[in-house]
């Protein structure tokens, strides 16, 4: 049985899509069948894996006003062992159209349950906003990833997200659990970053991992060659950091 793991932090910038897609073609490298379901109407982690946003006629929208199926809107990738659901800037409008709708936060779940027994890990890629597309997947999640920036305003926001962690918990998954808190960004020469990892581990503790995502260069430009860090540069920081983080989850996950 496979684990459906979103990634979110309504702040923008602080890694999620590339968190998103370079974990999900780290896992897949490690051969784990992986599906990655893009829920953010910016649509990066489809054009991120070299999908042209501008052709997609299923997605992730259609899947949330089921009319369509999860098969018939997931495509492959070139990355190994990995599939998605692309997104398109359509789904911007699925907010105001669920809104009347019954049962409005357990779309995604009701459309995706089935997918579990075909795959090892389902990530999904949050919106930057925590409106009703982040609470389908917070609902329809085993779990929740959540990146914090290791910038002077990294813990800003994190306790209204954790509130909504809460309240998902107590009213629509109560078996939602946080998979952990990764640290993204990390500038060794800075201080500042050296003061936010210490923080952050101060109060969280065991909730966070324990690789930790530096600023590179080559993590930045793979996006723009359609491509994941792997893929791009498997030689580099990055894809070593988050080949470092697909082992950390897969021995957490192994342990439970």
């Amino acid at each position: 049985m496979g684990k459906i793991i979103a990634i979110a932090n309504q702040k923008g910038g602080v890694g999620k899509t590339t968190t998103s897609v370079n974990l999900a073609a780290s896992l897949g490298v490690l051969e784990k069948k992986v599906l990655l379901i893009d829920a953010d109407p910016q649509a990066n982690a489809t054009s991120g894996l070299g999908i042209d946003v501008e052709t997609v006629e299923v997605g992730t929208y259609q899947l949330l006003e089921h009319s369509t199926t999860a098969k018939d809107a997931i495509v492959p990738t070139n990355s190994p062992n990995l599939s998605l659901i692309p997104s398109h800037i359509d789904l911007v409008a699925i907010e105001i159209e669920l809104v009347d709708q019954e049962n409005r936060e357990y779309m995604l779940k009701k459309a995706i349950v089935d997918l579990k027994k075909e795959y090892d890990y389902i990530l999904i890629d949050c919106a930057p906003s925590l409106g009703l597309l982040t609470l389908n997947a917070l609902t329809a999640a085993d779990s929740v990833i959540i990146p914090i920036q290791c910038e002077y305003f990294a813990l800003e926001g994190l306790g209204k997200l954790l509130n909504t962690i809460k309240s998902v918990q107590k009213i629509h998954n109560e078996n939602l659990d946080i998979e952990g808190l990764l640290l993204t960004m990390y500038d060794q020469r800075l201080r500042l970053s050296n003061q936010v990892v210490d923080e952050v581990k101060k109060h969280f503790n065991e909730m966070v991992f324990e690789t930790i995502i530096q600023r590179n260069v080559r993590l930045s430009e793979a996006p723009s060659y359609g491509e994941s860090i792997i893929s791009y540069d498997a030689a580099s920081k990055g894809a070593d950091n988050y080949l470092s983080l697909a082992h950390e989850l897969i021995q957490k996950n192994e342990k439970e």
